[in-house]
């Protein structure tokens, strides 16, 4: 057993961050400013777009694209159950109502057969989340999105890397929001972008990230700038800082070498756990490209002993650190009590629900890390199959 607690996720934080970080402090661009519009620039050709918009977080980025859509006060809007409650809550935040369609239970994103069946008049986007960084079927969606004439937004809250059929998430829906969270593939601590092709969208939502002041209010303060703004609509305190987006480029410049260590995590830990009748390993279908921001392990409970909450228990005792994406949105207080959800509404969702344990995987893992990630499951494993 391991004498120091294994914490669940960390940034990869390294000298080269740093010494970016201190030179936007230097610089005395803290807030939005050069180093932004830089690191706008450099996600932009590395998703291949023509634009993105760097924001204070995902949340953040989904609500902007929303609102840039037009979505509103009676409105629909469809999602999925298995995420984190911000996809669901931006639509609740424009005014409009989030509808729920089950899940794939093997890649456990939206499932698109659903999605056909929630489809009403008042129905005017659709925002599939990739979940762990394996891609939805983004063919099925769009084709959907098509047929329906609706606004597809992606939550590529995980998906920095992912590919669907060789293009890099970012590029297939109208729009795409990414997050830089702390724990992610790419870290600022708290950030975001958008990124689309549409250049009407991409100017409401870079104006509406800052207060929808007019576009050249955030170098007003250069020499070459101007005192002058004006509000075109009531917008957002939104915008990205400097110092995150110092941290941001520095990040960027590495994620293919990050990304090979995750790479090399989840296939160690696939090679372990495949092995086990009692455990389900995460999927990789043939059109995708995993960003392996998880690693989501199912429990096959029928051949245990324990549930999923003794499982995290010992693994706690075992001193790793795990966690659980995602109680589905429908279950919690506000969603149940105010849309009427009740259990059995969405049976895929609810049923891998309880079955599904966030497993530790990131870049500043050593080889030790993960050995004793595998050494513990398969003692609990042995202890308490049936």
């Amino acid at each position: 057993m391991r004498k120091e607690f294994l914490t669940y996720g960390l940034p990869l934080i390294e000298e080269d961050d740093i010494a970016e970080v201190v030179d936007s402090l230097r610089s005395n661009w803290i807030t939005k400013g050069p180093k932004t519009h830089e690191f706008e620039k450099r996600f932009a050709e590395y998703i291949g777009v023509k634009y993105a918009i760097a924001v204070n977080s995902c949340t953040a980025g989904l609500h902007l694209a929303l609102v840039a859509a037009g979505i509103s006060e009676g409105d629909e809007v469809i999602t999925t159950p298995m995420t984190f409650a911000s996809s669901a809550n931006v639509i609740i935040h424009t005014g409009a109502t989030p509808v729920f369609a089950d899940i794939d239970p093997v890649t456990m994103n939206i499932d698109v057969n659903e999605v056909r069946k929630k489809i009403t008049p008042r129905t005017k986007a659709i925002i599939p989340v990739h979940l762990a960084g394996h891609p939805c079927e983004m063919d099925e969606i769009m084709e959907l999105a098509k047929e329906y004439n609706l606004f597809v937004l992606e939550d590529a809250a995980h998906a920095v890397y992912t590919k669907y059929k060789g293009k890099l998430i970012g590029t297939i829906g109208d729009a795409t929001a990414f997050s830089f969270y702390a724990t992610k593939n790419l870290a600022t601590g708290e950030g975001g972008m958008v990124t689309t092709n549409d250049e009407a969208l991409a100017d409401k939502i870079r104006i509406m990230s800052s207060h929808g002041m007019s576009r050249n209010a955030w170098n007003r303060y250069s020499a070459s700038g101007s005192w002058y703004y004006e509000i075109l609509h009531p917008g957002y305190k939104y915008n990205m800082t400097d110092i995150q987006a110092a941290l941001g480029l520095s990040q960027l410049a590495k994620l293919e070498r990050m990304q090979g260590v995750r790479l090399e995590i989840a296939e160690r830990f696939n090679e372990a756990f495949g092995k086990m009748p009692e455990l389900e390993i995460p999927p990789e279908k043939e059109y995708a490209r995993h960003a392996w921001h998880l690693y989501i392990l199912k429990l096959n409970l029928e051949k245990l002993s324990i549930d999923r909450t003794e499982f995290i228990e010992e693994l706690k005792k075992e001193q790793i650190g795990t966690s659980v994406h995602f109680i589905p949105v429908p279950m919690h207080p506000f969603y149940r009590d105010t849309f009427g959800f009740q259990k059995g509404d969405f049976p895929q969702a609810e049923t891998t629900f309880e079955r599904i344990i966030s497993l530790p995987l990131y870049p500043k893992m050593s080889k030790q890390d993960t050995e004793d990630v595998i050494e513990a499951v398969e003692r609990i494993v042995e202890g308490f199959r049936k």
